[in-house]
C-alpha cells in the first residue's frame, strides 16, 4: 500500500485530494487526467438540463462531443454540436452547454491554464441557484 501511495503522490496527486466523479444537478463529471496546467474531464449532461451560463478567468476549455447533441452558447454565438464536433472556449468567454434532447449528452473537456479549480467558475445565470 505504501508503494501505491507513493506512486499516486508522484504521478496522480489529484486522485488523493479529490473525487474523480462528481455529481451535479445537471448530471456529472469525471476527472480522467490532470497535470501541470491541464485537466481532462468526461462530462454527462442529462436530458433537458444545462450547465450554468458562466466564464472562467484563469482557464480555457476545449469541448468535444462524444455522444448526443449539444446546444452551445459562446459569447454572442449560438450553435449545435454533434458527435465528433468540437469548440474552443477562451478565457473570460461567456459559455453554456444545454442538452435539449431526450438522450444523454457526453463531452470530453480539456481545460488548460494557470489555475483549474472549480472555484474559477463565475456563474452569470444558474437554473440551480448556485450563484
Amino acid at each position: 500500500i505504501k508503494e501505491l501511495i507513493k506512486t499516486l503522490e508522484k504521478n496522480h496527486q489529484f486522485l488523493l485530494s479529490e473525487h474523480t466523479k462528481v455529481n451535479r444537478p445537471w448530471g456529472w463529471f469525471e476527472i480522467i487526467e490532470e497535470g501541470d496546467n491541464f485537466k481532462v474531464k468526461r462530462i454527462q449532461i442529462d436530458p433537458g438540463k444545462s450547465i450554468s451560463l458562466q466564464r472562467h478567468k484563469k482557464r480555457s476549455e476545449h469541448w468535444v462531443v462524444i455522444k448526443g447533441e449539444a446546444k452551445i452558447i459562446k459569447d454572442q454565438d449560438n450553435f449545435n454540436l454533434t458527435e465528433n464536433q468540437s469548440t474552443f472556449i477562451k478565457k473570460n468567454e461567456i459559455h453554456q452547454i444545454t442538452n435539449n434532447s431526450n438522450e444523454i449528452l457526453q463531452i470530453i473537456e480539456v481545460q488548460s491554464g494557470s489555475y483549474l479549480g472549480e472555484d474559477d467558475i463565475e456563474r452569470l445565470k444558474d437554473d440551480y441557484h448556485r450563484n
